[in-house]
């Protein structure tokens, strides 16, 4: 299994260099609007979980803690998009996610 520290840091050079010509429209979905940054990064946990996106759960995972959110928040998250994707989302949601988690949470205490 990748590190996600590794992954993240190679997700977020990237979307740092594409950002220098795409501003507007990178994090746009993410600004406080009726929801707040917290249920957004919680609501991208899930898709991304469900999606099998690895970066999409390594930054996700990164994002919601640094938005506040806690493990148990993050997991139950997961556990939605597990009603709908079944065995991949589970396997998903118990180690990367989970790996994810252990790796960043102590990051925002």
């Amino acid at each position: 299994m990748k590190d996600p520290r590794e992954m993240l840091n190679e997700f977020m050079g990237g979307l740092e260099e594409v950002s220098r010509t795409n501003e507007e429209s990178v994090g746009a979905a993410y600004a406080p609007g009726k929801l707040d940054v917290k249920f957004k990064e919680l609501i991208s946990i899930g898709i991304a979980v469900y999606n099998r996106c690895e970066y999409c759960i390594v930054f996700h995972a990164y994002k919601a803690l640094e938005a506040g959110a806690t493990r148990e928040e993050i997991m139950e998250a997961s556990m939605v998009s597990v009603a709908f994707g079944g065995g991949p989302t589970i396997a998903y949601s118990v180690t990367l996610l989970k790996k994810s988690i252990d790796e960043f949470e102590n990051d925002f205490e």
